[in-house]
């Protein structure tokens, strides 16, 4: 009852990244609020999936195991998570923002009558004063996320009603095991009694599932470049100087906008977010949509001929000057020392 819920996006058998990142959140914000973390994983064929979930620090996994769960489809799921919710009535329920999460939290949120905050890139317990009606509500979930195109950060509450939810991108949070031997209780329930036969309306004939064509999640050297690289052959410095440095290329919204880069390579609020050792910023200014999908690097660095630019008040180091200036003897710095 009133327990902190992480709903748990599967590949076949495997748990996905964003759904881990989420249960080691889950597991921060349940110990503020003493409370329990619990966990829904629905599919076919998930013996033994507790091995995956349990070391974050789950103390109940609900299974519900079925061949028409997989692969996703909407109304099973909704049914899953909405009957279920129904009996355990939790406080708050995350979500990865997935296609899947985009379909599946809305239709959840709909039918609960609940609050619903997409995109979030922080969660924190606080309390919410109601001046208007003379109350003040403890231990509620601030949701935050960039508003108005990221010109502002909102923190969002929903004082009334329940759970609370929040769905997030993978790479926001940090993923982190909290017990390898981490002993929670598997349930594993009757589909049948959650999912009414209706449901499966929907059947998937095929599928295909493309990998992506970078590592750019995985990478522990991003180079990004911004609307300053000029074009799509100004990129194309990057692309070499990612070769020599093993790295893989990333782009800000203003640069895929204008063409210069593939969409699949952008990084910020509105496309992936990373977190690698060094992050080479070429040309960007730093709006704060982007620092959004970056902030979280190792050590950053910027490149850019404008001294006042948002970007170098979040960079470790700032060498000021155009891309075409500094980029080529980087390059040449690199080839010649790499030998």
């Amino acid at each position: 009852m009133n327990n902190v819920y992480v709903y748990l996006e599967i590949e076949g058998q495997t748990v996905a990244e964003v759904s881990l990142e989420l249960l080691t959140e889950g597991r921060k914000l349940a110990n503020q609020l003493g409370c329990q973390l619990e966990a829904v994983a629905a599919g076919s064929k998930l013996d033994g999936i507790e091995k995956q979930v349990m070391p974050y620090g789950v103390d109940k996994l609900h299974v519900f195991d079925a061949p028409g769960l997989f692969p996703y489809t909407s109304l099973p799921h909704t049914s899953v998570l909405v009957n279920l919710f129904k009996e355990e009535k939790p406080q708050i329920c995350l979500m990865g923002a997935t296609v899947i999460g985009r379909d599946l939290g809305p239709r959840v949120s709909s039918a609960l009558f609940s609050g619903l905050t997409a995109d979030c890139t922080s969660l924190e317990i606080g309390e919410y004063e109601d001046k208007k009606a003379g109350k003040v509500y403890e231990n509620l979930l601030y949701q935050i996320r960039p508003a108005f195109g990221g010109n502002i950060v909102a923190t969002i509450v929903n004082p009334d009603n329940r759970p609370q939810m929040a769905t997030v991108r993978e790479g926001v949070m940090k993923k982190e095991i909290l017990d390898p031997n981490y002993q929670g209780e598997v349930i594993k329930h009757d589909v049948v009694k959650y999912v009414p036969e209706t449901d499966y309306v929907v059947k998937v004939i095929d599928r295909h599932v493309e990998k992506a064509k970078h590592n750019l999640k995985g990478a522990p050297i991003v180079i990004a470049g911004g609307y300053g690289m000029g074009s799509k052959e100004g990129f194309d410095m990057l692309f070499d100087l990612a070769k020599e440095l093993h790295a893989e290329v990333g782009a800000s919204r203003a640069a895929v906008d204008a063409g210069f880069c593939d969409h699949d390579r952008q990084i910020g609020q509105t496309g992936v977010t990373v977190r690698p050792k060094l992050y080479i910023a070429c040309g960007i200014s730093g709006q704060i949509q982007h620092i959004a999908g970056m902030q979280e690097a190792g050590i950053i660095i910027s490149i850019n001929n404008d001294p006042n630019a948002p970007i170098n008040t979040i960079a470790d180091y700032v060498i000021n000057g155009t891309v075409e200036e500094v980029v080529p003897k980087l390059i040449k710095y690199y080839k010649q020392n790499s030998k």
